[in-house]
């Protein structure tokens, strides 16, 4: 499969404005965490509530990704995208006007800044329904590949805040917002396929399926891992290191970049080898990596664990979705949404339990000792389930799984 592929096959602008669509959301939804260190000093925060400032928005946006999910089979994805970007273009304007003074004001923030989360369930189905299934995991990766946001969020966001205030970022990230919506409103486009309408009933009968769990679980380690650790590392690196904010972001920056535009990658290597052998691969990179980080004693061999975990954790969230359009094609919309909310509860848990790691015992050994256990769960999950995909559902997709 070549890139050109992808511009002969489907709609090129749509699948290039979903992705900047998500890009500019996952920046704003990760924001916290790349301020967290300057706002937790401000506001006097301990351990406990930075966790929960920045684990927060994952949380809001695990359940807004069903709704969201819901409105892009009945209104459409492109009008469901729009309403959710004047949401979050107004929670961040008057977060810059009022300012953050309080713990509780960050939470409100922090669950608004959650509808940015869920574009996620936006972006991947405009685009995917304007493909093959056989190019599902590139095309799928590519339009996820917009929470390379996180990336520019640890870069800029801190350097912003060291020179005009934290409080002025939200202001920044306006011009970003109101750009993207511009150029999604013009060039985004919505496919010429059949969409049943969802209802809440619908959500609950595919949870009758035990593949939907699977998937789910599976997609609440990768992207829950990925984005869990996005939100924490600058906090992570400023406490255990006592690096400035500013040099954090730029740790953060390199650990999390191999994971935010590993997503297409994964997707393609799924094309190519089938999504189950990927995963397998990934999953044990992570599980050894976090363990890694976690005894460290040194920046760069933490900073190397780090970069490696988000890499494999960013690779297997292209492959569980070259995975799912091959199980859950007719049921899709619904799916990404259940499939997000199990990945915004696993960035919620991962970055709420490294703050509560750090409050209770003093180390973040625990949190990430957790996680890494979790990862190894996810292994002996695909072993369960292996055999009885490849000679179901799999024996007829028309992609390698």
């Amino acid at each position: 499969m070549k890139l050109s592929d992808i511009k002969n096959s489907g709609h090129w602008p749509t699948l290039l404005t979903s992705f900047l669509y998500f890009d500019v959301s996952f920046m704003v939804w990760t924001m916290l965490g790349a301020l967290g260190a300057q706002i937790g000093t401000t506001l006097g925060l301990t351990p406990q509530q930075k966790g929960l400032m920045v684990a927060v928005p994952y949380l809001s946006g695990a359940f807004m990704r069903i709704v969201l999910g819901m409105l892009v089979d009945r209104i459409g994805a492109k009008n469901t995208g729009l309403i959710a970007q004047v949401i979050v273009i107004a929670g961040m304007a008057v977060a810059w006007f009022l300012g953050l003074h309080q713990f509780p004001h960050t939470i409100m923030l922090g669950l608004v800044l959650g509808v940015a989360g869920a574009s996620f369930a936006v972006a991947l189905p405009q685009a995917g329904r304007w493909y093959p299934p056989n190019m599902q995991g590139l095309v799928l990766g590519l339009a996820g590949a917009g929470n390379v946001g996180v990336v520019i969020d640890s870069l800029l966001a801190p350097r912003l805040a060291a020179a005009y205030g934290w409080n002025a970022v939200f202001g920044f990230a306006l011009i970003p917002l109101i750009l993207v919506i511009v150029a999604y409103a013009v060039l985004s486009k919505e496919a010429d396929v059949q969409v049943k309408k969802k209802t809440l009933r619908d959500y609950v009968n595919l949870l009758k399926e035990k593949d939907a769990h699977w998937f789910c679980f599976f997609y609440t380690i990768s992207f829950g891992g990925f984005s869990g650790l996005a939100a924490s590392l600058v906090i992570y690196f400023t406490s255990e290191f006592k690096l400035t904010p500013v040099d954090a972001g730029s740790w953060a920056a390199l650990c999390t970049l191999i994971g935010a535009v590993g997503r297409p990658f994964g997707g393609a290597i799924a094309d190519r080898l089938g999504g189950i052998s990927a995963l397998y691969f990934f999953y044990t990179i992570a599980a050894a990596a976090l363990v890694l980080a976690a005894c460290a004693g040194s920046l760069p061999l933490c900073a190397l664990g780090f970069f490696l975990a988000s890499g494999a954790f960013g690779m297997a969230n292209g492959s569980v979705f070259q995975l799912l359009p091959q199980r859950f094609a007719k049921d899709i919309g619904v799916m990404t949404g259940l499939v997000g909310c199990g990945g915004g509860l696993g960035g919620f848990m991962l970055a709420s339990s490294l703050g509560y790691s750090k409050g209770w015992t003093g180390s973040y050994l625990a949190g990430l000792l957790t996680f890494s256990t979790l990862c190894v769960l996810a292994l002996v999950g695909l072993a369960l389930v292996k055999v009885r995909w490849r000679t179901t559902w799999g024996a007829l997709a028309e992609a390698r799984i």
